[in-house]
C-alpha cells in the first residue's frame, strides 16, 4: 500500500460525522453558505498548522508536502493568519 494514501475510512467518517452532526443542528433548514468552501476552509488550516509543525516552520517543506507552491502556502497562511 502507498504510504501517501491514507485509510479513506477514517479520515472520511470524521468528516462524515461532522458533517451529520452540522445538518442534524440545521434542523431542516438549508446551509447559510456555500458548503464546499466552509469545510475546506475548516480542513485546509489545522493541515497547514500540522505539516508546518512536522517540518519545524520550514515553508518550503511544507509546501512540499502539501504538493503546492511555496507562494500558495504563504497565501494561505496569511488567509487562515498563520504567519
Amino acid at each position: 500500500m502507498n504510504s501517501c494514501v491514507i485509510d479513506e475510512n477514517d479520515m472520511a467518517r470524521h468528516v462524515r460525522k461532522s458533517l451529520k452532526e452540522y445538518f442534524r443542528d440545521l434542523d431542516g433548514e438549508d446551509p447559510c453558505c456555500n458548503m464546499y468552501d466552509m469545510v475546506m476552509n475548516c480542513v485546509e488550516k489545522p493541515l497547514i498548522e500540522l505539516v508546518l509543525e512536522q517540518v519545524g516552520g520550514n515553508q518550503t517543506r511544507a509546501a512540499e508536502m502539501l504538493g503546492i507552491n511555496r507562494n500558495t502556502l504563504r497565501k494561505k497562511m496569511q488567509l487562515h493568519n498563520l504567519d
